[in-house]
């Protein structure tokens, strides 16, 4: 298998035609031009539910009339992602801390611009089997030990980030080796928030996510045949666990693209 840290988007082949880009992003990091997408794509896929915009669009409000002010509110929110952003921050060769989430936010603004599909891979709170699963997610959260772990976060982090720079990849040619710090970064954060819940529900996550991938390169079948290419924009860390799930082949599940109209805003 790759490395979790590989650049390099992972593409998965549908039996029933199509295909599904994995391109992962790091948070809140803008990306250099050379690692942009750079295969056609007919629709784009978020692992976010529909309201994820109105957060963008909130953020960028927020940033005009106070610059930074997402990045200060994450820092000093603490736990995984505070350690992350601090990090990120220290950085001086990338472009990071950024609000809202640049490349997604950036990929969506452009399938708006070409008039292409966005589907919205989160199920809405009113699914009975998703809400369901928020609820048991929540529960393993609030577990007595993960939240007693949490007391030792700093030290729980430094044990993360030290097993990925054992499996840092260098950047593409030509990139500033600060890439691979916050890659690793970026794989202690996941690890941590993962750490949080339990390996069956992430299974039960990333099965129900995939199906509905499934469904959404369907959708784009409809009108593209067995050329139809989803691109599937996803934190880098999450790209292994997604892989997985679509090779186990769920069911497709119905989903359709949701409109998101902010083809006005210019792109970064």
């Amino acid at each position: 298998m790759t490395s979790q840290h590989d650049w390099a988007d992972m593409v998965w082949t549908d039996p029933e035609g199509g295909r599904v880009i994995l391109h992962g992003t790091l948070p809140t990091v803008v990306f250099p031009n050379a690692m942009r997408p750079r295969d056609h794509w007919h629709g784009l896929a978020l692992l976010d539910a529909p309201d994820i915009v109105d957060l963008w669009v909130q953020e960028e409000k927020d940033e005009a009339e106070s610059q930074g002010i997402n990045l200060t509110h994450g820092l000093l929110s603490g736990g995984a992602f505070g350690k992350y952003l601090e990090g990120i921050n220290e950085l001086d060769d990338i472009q990071g801390g950024r609000f809202p989430d640049p490349e997604p936010r950036r990929l969506q603004r452009n399938a708006d611009r070409h008039e292409r599909p966005v589907f919205f891979i989160e199920p809405l709170a009113d699914d009975e089997d998703w809400s369901d699963y928020l609820t048991q997610e929540a529960k393993a959260v609030s577990h007595w030990r993960k939240l007693l772990g949490m007391v030792r976060v700093t030290k729980r982090w430094k044990r993360f980030v030290k097993a990925h720079l054992f499996r840092a990849q260098p950047p593409p040619k030509g990139q500033s080796t600060d890439l691979s710090s916050a890659s690793v970064l970026a794989g202690a954060w996941w690890d941590m928030c993962e750490w949080l819940s339990n390996p069956l529900l992430h299974q039960r996550r990333d099965e129900r996510y995939a199906a509905r991938i499934r469904g959404a390169l369907a959708s784009l079948r409809e009108d593209h045949g067995d050329d139809a290419t989803l691109l599937v924009a996803l934190h880098m860390p999450q790209r292994h666990g997604m892989l997985e799930a679509l090779s186990g082949h769920p069911r497709p599940e119905e989903i359709s693209s949701t409109p998101t109209d902010t083809v006005g805003m210019e792109e970064e």
